[in-house]
């Protein structure tokens, strides 16, 4: 999106940027010029039980930005069943707790910073239609926890104008449809012509499939002037399927 506007963009990917590797950090440092706009989307890092925060590590970079998007989750809020715009973090778990304190390293290190919240990411090879066609996808507890989703185009557009703009703050990101895990799960299963599978066990409370959590994202839309292309599961799950076809 940011190229079609004729912008210059470097992206990076996990294979090529170990934020636990000093020598890459390094090397990927020296070729981001300062005065950069970045998108900050390195999620913490599992290192065998713990995880370990990689905002520190990319600080070298992150203080040169002229503007940082930083990609955090909806994670941080909990347990709290209905979040919006004026919702404040409530973290549970140490994993929860390590993404607020990210977000706070990040603000202090560029002053034009906006927090963004993804609620579920899905699309073409990333979904419960995915899991679901491979097999894989599990339904816990009955089924009946709310979820909230976001389209990965959407997000992308979201994130090419927030890298534009100069608003601050924190806010969620979902479309304007949460469901019930059962619901979205059924949806697709009729879409692809297979059998849903039946419900499973409860999950650790920590767990993030576990959440119970209706989110409203209109208010960043709304001040990015942002227009959601799959305002609801329903379409963008089709859309998806058919993309998968090509």
């Amino acid at each position: 999106m940011l190229l079609a506007k004729g912008h210059s963009v470097l992206a990076t990917h996990r294979t090529e940027l170990d934020s636990a590797n000093p020598e890459t950090v390094s090397e990927f440092c020296r070729r981001v010029s300062a005065g950069t706009s970045i998108l900050h989307s390195v999620p913490l890092v599992r290192n065998g039980h713990d995880w370990l925060p990689p905002t520190e590590a990319l600080a070298p970079l992150l203080e040169r930005a002229a503007r940082i998007v930083y990609l955090s989750t909806t994670g941080v809020y909990g347990a709290q069943p209905y979040v919006d715009e004026n919702t404040l973090p409530a973290p549970r778990a140490a994993r929860e707790t390590m993404r607020v304190d990210e977000e706070r390293r990040v603000r202090e290190l560029c002053p034009s910073t906006l927090i963004l919240r993804p609620t579920a990411i899905y699309g073409p090879g990333r979904g419960v239609q995915v899991s679901l066609r491979n097999g894989t996808h599990r339904l816990w507890g009955d089924g009946t926890n709310y979820i909230s989703r976001i389209y990965v185009d959407d997000l992308a557009a979201l994130c090419a104008a927030a890298l534009q703009s100069t608003l601050g703050g924190a806010y969620p990101v979902a479309d304007e449809a949460p469901c019930e895990a059962r619901e979205i799960t059924q949806f697709c299963a009729s879409a692809l012509g297979i059998a849903a599978p039946a419900p499973l066990g409860r999950l650790p409370e920590d767990d993030t499939r576990s959440a119970n959590r209706q989110v409203d994202g209109r208010a960043i839309c709304r001040l990015l002037g942002v227009e959601l292309q799959h305002r609801s599961y329903k379409t963008g799950i089709i859309a998806a399927i058919e993309a998968e076809k090509t």
